[in-house]
């Protein structure tokens, strides 16, 4: 895709966050928390289908505190992947989705730069469409499961879909003409990106609205790919935990943006 700009990338993984990564073509970041289940098939079937594209790429585990031993398991998968596609994993000792991203991506000096749930409720194929809008000249690309186009594999409890609903028809009055800026699959050109970080102070599950709030407001055009999403019964959102602050985080943006 691009000529390198830097030494030939090393295979394996490294755990240091602070020294510069080598130049990929793309660099995903999956953030981390008590993951240890669910991260083997997510980084063998994430790695399985990178090694095979046009461009190079990078996988970056930021582990978010986790309890477990979601480090270990992910330097031990990444050291049986060694060879094909590098892996990093990296700590983030601040709580919230939105630090463990911010961690990830601003240590990045990768072209196009993104995060998806360590789930993989959204398919990682995606990335090979993402990826040609990027190239296209847009400046974040986002998977979205209220477009017609869009299914649900395995759909939300009535609930969550409930509150979903809540917290879109919010976030519509902070990133117009976006159906669903809380899917956990984005990739973005990064520039575009790293001017965006460096203006969001939010760490929760609300980040995602203030990352495309400022992309939106610099001029950045925003795609959303329809997918066939996959709900997980063991998602790491809680309701009221991440929800009402995220509701919060919400309003403030809203505030802020009449002031």
């Amino acid at each position: 895709m691009t000529e390198q700009l830097s030494a030939p990338i090393p295979h394996g993984i490294s755990t240091s966050a602070d020294r510069p990564r080598p130049f990929v073509d793309v660099e995903l970041i999956i953030p981390a928390l008590n993951e240890s289940a669910r991260l083997p098939r997510t980084l063998a079937h994430s790695v399985e289908f990178l090694r095979d594209q046009p461009w190079s790429s990078r996988l970056v585990i930021v582990d978010n505190g986790s309890v477990d031993d979601t480090p270990a398991v992910a330097r031990r998968v990444a050291a049986e992947l060694a060879g094909e596609v590098p892996v990093e994993v990296v700590g983030c000792s601040r709580p919230g989705k939105g630090a463990a991203v911010r961690r990830g991506l601003l240590s990045s000096s990768s072209r196009f730069v993104g995060f998806f749930d360590a789930d993989l409720a959204t398919p990682v194929e995606t990335l090979s469409t993402a990826v040609e809008h990027l190239e296209a000249g847009a400046a974040a690309v986002i998977a979205s499961r209220h477009l017609p186009e869009s299914s649900f594999v395995r759909p939300q409890q009535f609930g969550r879909r409930a509150g979903g609903a809540a917290f879109r028809l919010l976030a519509r009055g902070v990133v117009p003409g976006v159906r669903d800026t809380q899917c956990g699959f984005k990739l973005f050109e990064r520039d575009a990106a790293i001017r965006a970080l460096v203006r969001c102070h939010t760490e929760g599950f609300a980040f995602d609205v203030e990352l495309l709030h400022h992309v939106h407001q610099s001029g950045g055009r925003i795609v959303e790919l329809p997918i066939a999403w996959t709900d997980s019964p063991d998602s790491r959102f809680h309701p009221i935990r991440d929800g009402v602050p995220s509701f919060g985080a919400i309003l403030r943006m809203q505030k802020a943006m009449s002031a």
